[in-house]
């Protein structure tokens, strides 16, 4: 899984020789999503091939929505589909358009090619369909309703849409060649009888267009330029073409194609997706061990993680599986730079400070925001007699070249002075409870007079004044690489990983955190980078762990 250089992409390669010789003028692309679901990462390959190119060239970008399914769709999927787009490329589309809007030309153009000898309404059950199309290597034969009269294929398919047949009883096909080697050329459906209402046509239809004959229809009615999808749509080309060319669409929109964004230890099939949401195995289209758009920003990815990631996967014609640490890697630089410090302790041990000044309550020490961007600031934390570090920053017995806090060991609290582990006080079970230790009042921000060295430092709250949270600690959701590898007997569901979500109940914060934000953004110091959850109250979800996991190949 080698990380790529974008500097060539092949889709601008042929928009510049359209350019050039004078095919186009304009530049103008769409996204168009089903509403079926919510958007995934997937998606945001797609998002960002048609948005950026659409930038380049000082083109237009739509959105239209591909809902010519009724059985699936709803509004709160249109509704998350643009939430989630515009978060992403930081705008609205320069359009929002639904397929829905053309089946009044859809219906038209069927008619048209009903007259011209194109089309025919075919009585053939599902079954008999997949018998009479033939095999890869067997040609299909023709339907036994393929000679049927204009007039008689006329009155048929407007008996389709007025609703005198059941579901499945009749179709509507095109007419191009049985014997062709492209399956999608043989003969395929363009209408089929859906009696279901539609979220915005409501029950003027009862006949709805496929996907393969809509969307040229659309793309050529919007005057899409470049209809760029990915390489799953390839050998439906030529069938795109024959729609276009047929109907007699003047400009015509042209078809190309990239590769999938196919990801490690994730899915992005929407029917695995959906079957986690509904089985109620994680916490709905937004839960953040998903791929979703909508789980990505609550865990804490930024758009502009998102982009840079697909960006350095490339655009090629070839599929490829990328690593998901790569992601994580793409979030890490970003993070590093710009979020803020903050401590927090997730597994808090009790720390006594036995000889902190009587005469004082609190000592405020100042520590950095962002040692790598000194423009951040600093912030004033209250160190307190009773603090909490973390718990495996202790050791009764430490391994060897251990530098955190050990019996008689010293460490130095972050940004404060250095203590001596004098007590260790147990519970009823043999493990740590309290630590009884004294400080070296004279070493805030200076090194011990007496030369020796102090090379461990730990993270602290005050336990006077830290709030306690829930944090979520987030992992792949598979625990193999490439769930579309898995043995044929087992289910995908059997490589859940039992540790995509690990809870800490009751950590201590620094009181800092108390008026973060939704989108704020935080580095726990040597704990990983947070945010604040938008769902659950009281909740920070980790984005990544501190340590990189991902290794590029030279």
């Amino acid at each position: 899984m080698e990380e790529k250089n974008n500097n060539e992409n092949f889709i601008h390669d042929i928009i510049d020789s359209d350019l050039a010789e004078g095919r186009v003028t304009k530049i103008h692309t769409r996204f168009p999503p089903e509403p079926n679901g919510c958007l995934h990462i997937g998606s945001a390959k797609a998002i960002w091939i048609n948005f950026t190119t659409a930038q380049k060239y000082g083109g237009e970008f739509n959105l239209r929505y591909d809902d010519t399914n009724p059985v699936k769709e709803n509004e709160d999927f249109v509704r998350s589909i643009h939430e989630d787009l515009t978060w992403l490329i930081g705008k609205e589309p320069d359009h929002v358009f639904y397929g829905s809007d053309y089946f009044d030309k859809c219906y038209e153009y069927a008619v048209k090619l009903i007259r011209e000898g194109k089309a025919y309404v075919c009585d053939l059950t599902p079954e008999e369909m997949r018998e009479y199309r033939g095999t890869l290597t067997k040609p299909g034969k023709n339907s036994p309703y393929r000679d049927r009269s204009v007039e008689e294929n006329l009155e048929l398919f407007e008996n389709m849409k007025e609703g005198k047949y059941p579901d499945g009883a009749k179709v509507l096909r095109a007419k191009i060649d049985m014997s062709s080697p492209n399956m999608n050329m043989r003969d395929p459906a363009i209408y089929r009888i859906v009696h279901v209402n539609h979220h915005r046509q409501g029950n003027k239809w009862c006949i709805y267009p496929l996907y393969d004959y809509a969307h040229p229809i659309q793309d050529a009615l919007e005057g899409i330029s470049h209809s760029l999808c990915s390489l799953e749509f390839e050998n439906h080309r030529p069938l795109y073409n024959w729609v276009v060319e047929n109907i007699g669409f003047d400009p015509r929109p042209h078809q190309y194609e990239f590769a999938r964004l196919n990801i490690t230890h994730t899915v992005m099939s929407k029917r695995y997706l959906r079957e986690l949401v509904e089985t109620g195995m994680v916490d709905g289209w937004d839960d953040p061990r998903l791929p979703t758009l909508s789980a990505l920003r609550r865990r804490g990815f930024s758009p502009s993680t998102i982009f840079e990631f697909i960006k350095r996967a490339g655009v090629s014609k070839a599929n490829s599986l990328v690593d998901i640490e790569m992601l994580n890697s793409c979030a890490r630089e970003e993070l590093n730079k710009t979020a803020l410090r903050r401590m927090a302790v997730t597994e808090p041990l009790k720390v006594i400070i036995r000889n902190f000044p009587k005469e004082q309550d609190v000592i405020w020490v100042e520590v950095s925001n962002n040692p790598e961007d000194p423009t951040q600031g600093t912030r004033k934390l209250p160190l307190t007699k009773n603090i909490y570090i973390e718990a495996s920053d202790f050791a009764m017995v430490p391994p060897p070249k251990y530098q955190r806090l050990k019996p008689d060991g010293e460490v130095r609290l972050m940004g404060a002075f250095i203590i001596k582990c004098e007590e260790v006080i147990l519970d009823e079970d043999g493990n740590p409870k309290e630590l009884i230790c004294s400080a070296d009042l004279d070493t805030i921000g200076k090194n011990p007079a007496d030369g020796r060295k102090v090379r461990g430092v730990v993270h602290w709250v005050s336990e006077e004044y830290a709030i306690e949270r829930e944090l979520h600690l987030y992992d792949h959701l598979f625990t193999i690489e490439n769930v579309a590898d898995m043995p044929e007997d087992k289910n995908f569901k059997d490589f859940l990983n039992p540790d995509a979500l690990v809870v800490k109940k009751h950590a201590k914060l620094e009181p800092s955190l108390k008026d973060a934000k939704e989108g704020d953004r935080f580095q726990f110091v040597r704990m990983g980078y947070y945010c604040l959850d938008n769902k659950h109250e009281n909740t920070f979800n980790r984005i990544i762990p501190l340590k990189d996991g991902y290794k590029k190949k030279k």
